[in-house]
This record gives structure tokens, C-alpha cells and sequence, in this order.
């Protein structure tokens, strides 16, 4: 057993630290981190934490268009991409010590890249994804299930989207919301918590699989591992 691993068994919906990445492309097997933030949120108090990366390739046009950071403004200003990656890492591992959920909106997404670029990274505690939680609570709804649109449907702010720090902060805010009117998941051990949602996770994606392959396309990409895929 490692020191990383979190000690406190249920999860404290006033202690969470948000986790989010902007990157190079919607790709986690080939993306490369442009920002990443983490938001130590304790009640009302939050304490933020952001890194501009040099990702160290060029940031293409159509990636531009969503963060609006670009390659020249990375090169200039961005920190060498191997370090935000660590100090990402070592953010995360310290709020799982200090008894925090580490919050993430499709998390197969940000922790993936996570680990592709540091195969050491680990989940030793627990992750609470708003985007699956809510792809199981309401599988039947119909619409997008961006972060935008599930903000929206649930009357949660979202302020700037696509900023790392912002997203981060708003889901947060659907965590905390999430937790509070599921009041068995919020009282199961933080490990039974991460299993369901895996669980959920894969019931959804090999549902889309299956519906990929009744209609004569390609499901070889479907991800159906999390929090983390197989890359």
C-alpha cells in the first residue's frame, strides 16, 4: 500500500478537488495538455491551481477555436510539458491524501492522458464523474451531454466554458449537487463508489457499441474502461 492511497471511506461533498485539462485534440491516445487546473474546494472556500503548457507540438487550428490558447502564445508562455504532467500528478495524489474526491467531467478523458503520459499515475481514491452520473441517472434524456448542456439542465453555473479553471469549478458544482441527491452513493465506500460508476460507464458504452454495429459503423474505438481507458 502506497501513502497515495486515500484513507477517509465515504465522501465528503464539501471537501472535493476539480480537475480539468484543455489539450491538442478530443483524442486522449494522441492529445497533448495545453492547461490543466485543479480546485481544492472546501464549503465556500476555493483554492485554485492552473499551468499554461508548452505542449511541445503545434496546436491545431480547430483546438484554437475552443480554448483560444495558440501554439506561438504556448511557445512564449507555457511551462515544458513534462513538468505540468508531474506537478498535475503530484496535485491530484496530495488531495486524495488529505481526504479530498477528486472531481472530473469524463474523466476517461483528462485521467487517460494523465496516464499515458505518466504510466505511474494511479487512482488510489476516489473519482466522482459528473457526465457518468448523470448518463445513469437520466439515461433517457435527449440532447448533448457536454459540460454545457448538463450545467444547463441542472441550474449550474458555468462561467467561461472551456477554460480548465472554470470547468473545473463547475463540476464541482454538479458534484456536490449530484452527491447530495444520492444519498447512497454519497454514503458508500468511496471504492464501491468508483465501481459503479465503472459499471455505469461500461453498460452505457457497450450499449453505444452495439448501436454502432447495428447501423453498419466502426465501434473498435468505443472506451468502455474507466476512470481510466486502455491506451
Amino acid at each position: 500500500m502506497t501513502t497515495d492511497i486515500q484513507s477517509s471511506v465515504t465522501i465528503d461533498r464539501n471537501r472535493l478537488l476539480a480537475f480539468d485539462l484543455e489539450t491538442t485534440g478530443p483524442d486522449p491516445r494522441t492529445a497533448h495538455v495545453v492547461t490543466s487546473a485543479l480546485l481544492a474546494v472546501d464549503g465556500a472556500r476555493k483554492q485554485d491551481q492552473s499551468w499554461l503548457a508548452d505542449p511541445g507540438i503545434e496546436i491545431p487550428a480547430g483546438a484554437t477555436e475552443v480554448h483560444g490558447i495558440t501554439t506561438e502564445h504556448a511557445r512564449a508562455n507555457g511551462r515544458p510539458h513534462a513538468e505540468v504532467i508531474a506537478e498535475t500528478v503530484e496535485g491530484i495524489r496530495a488531495g486524495w491524501r488529505e481526504g479530498r474526491a477528486l472531481v472530473v467531467f469524463n474523466a476517461s478523458f483528462d485521467l487517460t492522458i494523465l496516464r499515458r503520459w505518466d504510466p505511474s499515475f494511479e487512482v488510489t481514491g476516489p473519482v466522482v464523474d459528473p457526465f457518468v452520473i448523470d448518463r445513469a441517472a437520466d439515461p433517457y434524456r435527449k440532447g448533448k451531454r457536454t459540460l454545457g448542456a448538463v450545467c444547463e439542465f441542472h441550474g449550474v453555473r458555468l462561467e467561461d466554458a472551456h477554460e480548465a479553471s472554470a470547468d473545473a469549478l463547475a463540476a464541482a458544482r454538479l458534484a456536490w449537487k449530484f452527491l447530495g441527491n444520492l444519498p447512497d452513493l454519497a454514503a458508500a465506500d468511496w471504492r464501491e463508489v468508483n465501481a459503479q460508476q465503472a459499471r455505469w460507464h461500461e453498460a452505457r458504452q457497450r450499449d453505444f457499441a452495439q448501436y454502432l454495429e447495428r447501423t453498419g459503423k466502426d465501434a473498435s474505438g468505443v472506451n468502455t474502461a474507466w476512470p481510466v481507458a486502455a491506451i
